[in-house]
């Protein structure tokens, strides 16, 4: 595992800690966190980073609460918050509005680009504050496991910005799949339009940085930059949407919409950790842009009497044949998944599981009209995504994407973005976080951040 004595605890105490915290590497203990206000009164919440999705997260969450602080680094965006919520304060730096504001803030949400979720949610959660982060939750292994650690120790409520875990289907394919409607499940197929096309790509794969152009008046490129050792100039190729494939910022198409599609099957199925992931690279390997067209292919062990899994994930414009006895639509559109089971399957269209079905059609004809001997709906249901992370604040319990749960999925996204960035199969041993026989992946693991966002600047 490649770590720095600046930036982290050792590999051996880190283990340990995360051992003992975690219980098991992925699979950590229910977090019942102590409410931060009654169920009827108002809860103070701090929004990092809400251009886009972002401010969607924000206005959701706040909505009837009070929104204390706002901090972006760019003023435009800073202004269009002020409208909104005239009577918070306004920051550029979240380590200032933290030190600052930090007896005045419950709960801090967290918008921006992949590579600064980590710093800050680390520092807000060291200070005691729940945590709503975008997904994918973090840019690296490390800092995947960290947040996971983190949360258990300081007691938080937290969640994953993977908003189709709270919806209906969701729910639904992983109670028919409990059923038995589709027997066992040993094959997967997913896919997304991303990064050929897509919200945040323009399918243009690039090789090496764009030339700088001058930033938006006042915003502060440094800050938007974070970690990064690398300081490529402002260019609007990275801001205000297009950050997504660049590998010291975002995490592809798979870090995009993996986290959406591939959460399905992963929550149904109690995937964990996969043994390995292998790689078709349909371009070349890129070190610092996603290539089109990759097909990843998730290697998940037996879990007790349940069958090993495979996961085959494609990237526009790679777009999988149908499997044998799949009578739907043929795959393709913005994304979709495919389960295949024993006994027929389930679909649903696009990123997320909005209508999903089952198949062949017959099957789905007989169920629909089944009446009272559907199977019955034993889950929870969340009410979505953000309000379930508000009702656990002012509760006390669990959120449904807690990152007890998408810290473990996001590991095993990134493992598949390390398979891209390298085009060679990743061999994964969770309980040691080692990766095997892929030398350039394991630098990656846990890469250095620059003076000012280490984990030790952050407390």
């Amino acid at each position: 595992m490649h770590t720095s004595p600046l930036n982290h605890p050792s590999r051996r105490t880190f283990l340990k800690q995360s051992a003992v915290a975690l219980g098991v590497p992925f699979a950590a203990p229910q977090i019942l966190a102590k409410p931060v206000a009654g169920a009827n009164e108002k809860i103070n919440f701090a929004w990092v980073g809400f251009g886009n999705q972002g401010g969607a997260d924000m206005n959701a969450c706040a909505n009837g609460h009070n929104m204390v602080a706002l901090c972006d680094c760019d003023p435009s965006i800073l202004d269009r918050g002020k409208q909104k919520y005239p009577d918070a304060k306004l920051y550029t730096d979240f380590r200032k509005m933290l030190r600052e504001m930090g007896d005045k803030i419950d709960a801090v949400g967290v918008g921006t680009p992949d590579h600064t979720h980590f710093a800050i949610a680390y520092m807000a959660m060291n200070m005691g504050k729940h945590v709503f982060v975008e997904k994918p939750l973090v840019h690296s292994l490390w800092e995947a496991r960290t947040l996971q650690q983190l949360a258990v120790k300081k007691n938080l409520v937290t969640q994953m910005g993977n908003q189709g875990h709270a919806f209906e289907g969701a729910i639904l394919i992983k109670e028919w799949y409990q059923a038995g409607l589709i027997g066992e499940v040993k094959e997967v197929i997913a896919w997304t339009n991303r990064p050929k096309s897509g919200w945040g790509f323009n399918g243009n794969v690039m090789t090496e940085f764009p030339k700088a152009e001058p930033p938006p008046q006042g915003m502060d490129w440094d800050l938007w930059l974070g970690p990064c050792l690398k300081k490529p100039g402002f260019s609007r190729a990275f801001h205000p949407t297009t950050w997504r494939p660049w590998w010291d910022f975002g995490c592809g198409g798979l870090g995009d919409i993996g986290c959406h599609t591939i959460d399905t099957p992963y929550w149904a199925l109690d995937l964990g950790a996969p043994d390995s992931v292998d790689v078709e690279m349909h371009g070349e390997v890129n070190p610092i842009h996603t290539p089109n067209g990759s097909i990843v292919t998730f290697n998940f062990p037996a879990r007790g009497n349940k069958p090993p899994v495979r996961v085959k994930w494609y990237e526009g414009p790679s777009v999988p044949q149908a499997p044998a006895g799949y009578d739907g639509n043929p795959p393709g559109g913005e994304g979709g998944l495919i389960m295949v089971g024993e006994k027929g399957g389930i679909f649903h269209g696009g990123m997320r599981p909005g209508s999903p079905v089952l198949y062949p059609k017959e099957k789905w004809e007989t169920y629909r009209t089944s009446g009272d001997k559907q199977v019955p709906k034993t889950l929870r249901r969340p009410g979505g995504i953000h309000r379930d992370w508000v009702e656990a604040i002012k509760n006390g319990t669990k959120s449904c994407s807690d990152f007890s749960y998408s810290g473990p999925l996001t590991e095993a996204i990134l493992l598949g973005s390390l398979a891209i960035r390298t085009g060679k199969t990743v061999k994964w041993d969770a309980a040691k976080m080692e990766i095997i026989g892929n030398p350039e992946a394991t630098k990656l693991i846990n890469p250095e951040a620059r003076e000012g966002w280490r984990p030790k600047d952050l407390v």
